[in-house]
């Protein structure tokens, strides 16, 4: 079972509260350098292993900063993932563009850093040509189809917009060949927040013989193989965590009955975890603003859909934690609301807590990837501000909240700006 807890006292957040009024997300430097290096344990037999940090979880150079001085690198799919790339220190083959219905200045800005180039579609080869240029390693995704099952967040792969089936896949690696590209990897991604430990092991042996087909059929020996993201986290305390070890020696002995007779256990493995990384080290903070008792009973946060979507968009659960009263007997039945106008906006229907109080400082739990990065401005609401909680115990700014000021900046109207 996953104990959720809050590494900060109630003491210590009511002054980082009087200093950074709720709503904020907060995040815990040690628990994130803790993650990368249990990661990176479990691929300690491969001759390299790679940790491409999903941008899209945490898209903030400092967070990218600390996961760079443990050695990642990172993935990205849009022009400002690359930016805060290079903001956060990441340049070269660190860097992995994963193509997705991209645009001719993403590539070019690719390029620019250097970094590798992994393309969505077969098509995309010549649009990179024409609008880039060929990068100095390429790779494709591949899309299994049938052969993998996916799971509810990308859906079934048949049904998805990702990636290339097989038979594009080595039409695309000779392509590649014919233009003059002499270093390849092979990239898949199918599955998100998945907790089932033998899902990865399925997914690398797959991986792992297609590697040996490319080479018998087309002589490329591959530089790695990533085996995409997708390492769930416990959300509900009843959840257990993805066993990394057991998911690192699974590989490992795929690794070595299905590359080795073939010359190919010096093929890099690669990953692109996010949520992994980042989800259980953030915490959404807010403040309860009011009751409401109709058919139900409501509690009101200063927070609100816009700064954590998933409980909304996916029905996804979130741990939630009245400060002060964890040890209280969880007998009140609540919705937990923001002030969206749209009935959605709720972070739990019906939740067992304890009685809640206006005031009352809720901290909603496992919100360090997918929480802030999908926020967004319906109802003219506000961004929060990002903190980060720093080993020795300080607090750091690392992202500001949105002011009335930066909703206007970009408006343009007879009145001018807002004064």
């Amino acid at each position: 079972m996953a104990e959720k807890t809050f590494p900060i006292s109630k003491e210590r957040l009511q002054e980082i509260i009087r200093q950074y009024p709720t709503p904020f997300h907060i995040y815990d430097e040690k628990a994130i350098r803790e993650n990368i290096r249990a990661l990176k344990h479990a691929f300690r037999w491969a001759p390299e292993f790679r940790e491409h940090f999903a941008v899209k979880a945490t898209p903030n150079p400092r967070i990218i900063e600390i996961l760079k001085e443990e050695g990642a690198g990172t993935d990205c799919s849009s022009l400002a993932e690359l930016f805060l790339s290079e903001a956060g220190g990441v340049t070269g083959e660190k860097i992995m563009l994963t193509s997705n219905d991209t645009p001719a200045d993403e590539f070019q800005k690719a390029l620019e850093l250097g970094a590798i180039i992994n393309l969505d579609d077969i098509s995309h080869i010549d649009y990179l040509e024409k609008n880039a240029g060929m990068p100095g390693c390429l790779s494709f995704r591949y899309n299994p189809g049938n052969l993998i099952e996916g799971n509810d967040i990308i859906g079934k792969p048949t049904e998805a917009k990702y990636g290339l089936t097989r038979d594009q896949l080595f039409d695309a690696y000779k392509k590649a060949q014919e233009k003059g590209v002499k270093r390849f990897g092979l990239h898949t991604m199918v599955i998100s927040n998945e907790l089932r430990s033998d899902a990865f092991i399925y997914t690398a042996k797959l991986m792992f013989n297609l590697a040996v087909e490319i080479k018998e059929k087309l002589g490329i020996h591959l530089e790695f193989v990533n085996l995409g993201g997708g390492v769930g986290i416990p959300y509900l305390p009843e959840e257990e965590p993805v066993d990394l070890e057991f998911v690192g020696n699974g590989i490992h002995e795929a690794y070595d009955t299905i590359l080795g007779p073939h010359g190919l256990t010096d093929m890099a493995i690669a990953m692109e975890s996010g949520r992994a990384m980042t989800g259980p080290a953030g915490w959404l903070v807010a403040s309860v603003l009011h009751e409401k008792k109709t058919y139900k009973d409501y509690i009101g946060l200063d927070a609100c859909m816009a700064n954590l979507m998933r409980p909304a968009m996916y029905g996804a659960y979130h741990h939630i934690t009245v400060l002060g009263k964890e040890k209280d007997l969880c007998d009140h039945i609540y919705d937990v609301t923001g002030s969206l106008c749209e009935n959605n906006d709720k972070f739990a229907i019906d939740r067992k807590l304890p009685k809640i109080d206006i005031g009352d400082i809720l901290v909603i739990h496992d919100t360090g990837a997918h929480g802030h990065a999908m926020g967004f401005n319906y109802n003219g609401k506000l961004r929060s501000a990002e903190l980060l909680l720093r080993e020795d115990g300080s607090v750091e700014l690392i992202r500001r909240a949105e002011t009335l000021d930066d909703y206007f900046a970009t408006l343009k109207y007879p009145g001018g700006l807002m004064k």
